[in-house]
């Protein structure tokens, strides 16, 4: 379990906002570096066949313009793509999603690994903001992150184990440790402490089911 709840370091996370049209968007930043040259880290952001074997099977057209659907979960245009450098989608779901967009970033790291920066903007309604935080949009990322670094190394698992892996202590565990960082960058950002407790506390039992 100690290697699970390691990864939760490899990984800096911040905090903000940003103006979007006339309303603000939320913002959660996660950076961290692999140790995979930026060909094959952007062939795993890409290519559909990997996306399924490290986050969930998609569909569409893989281009500048192009529509995308993720199974049972976002779907969006391709907004810009610059190959190895920055991947930039909508990230919408239901039928009146307002904004939220999704940009990846890599640039070289020591040592020929890459630097991977995901930044998430989005507008949500006041209640699920002061309900849930940002981690709730960050959980989600970190969960995706570990299983990017897993396929990154030759690891990971099938959809069928992942979906029992979830439900496992050590998946509960990741999720808390995660919370509680999303909490410190929701704090760092200036927000309310007694806020940043209650959202903390929600968004880990909304994951985690208790």
């Amino acid at each position: 379990m100690n290697e699970i709840l390691d990864e939760i370091e490899h990984v800096h996370r911040e905090v903000g906002t940003r103006h979007v049209a006339s309303d603000e968007a939320g913002t959660v930043l996660l950076r961290r570096t692999f140790d995979a040259a930026a060909p094959d880290v952007w062939d795993a952001l890409t290519s559909p066949e990997r996306i399924a074997r490290w986050f969930l099977p998609v569909t569409g057209e893989f281009r500048a313009g192009g529509r995308y659907q993720l199974e049972g979960n976002a779907a969006g245009e391709i907004l810009e793509c610059v190959p190895q450098e920055r991947l930039r989608v909508s990230w919408l779901f239901g039928p009146d999603p307002g904004f939220s967009e999704v940009e990846v970033r890599l640039t070289p790291g020591s040592g020929g690994g890459t630097v991977f920066e995901l930044e998430h903007a989005s507008v949500v309604p006041e209640e699920f903001r002061s309900q849930y935080g940002p981690g709730a949009v960050g959980i989600g990322w970190d969960l995706a992150l570990l299983g990017l670094g897993w396929h990154l190394t030759g690891g990971g698992l099938s959809p069928e184990d992942a979906v029992e892996w979830q439900n496992s202590p050590e998946a509960k565990a990741f999720v808390a440790r995660s919370g509680e960082e999303w909490g410190r960058a929701f704090a760092a950002s200036g927000a309310d402490p007694e806020i940043v407790t209650a959202t903390t506390v929600a968004t880990i039992a909304f994951y985690t089911g208790e």
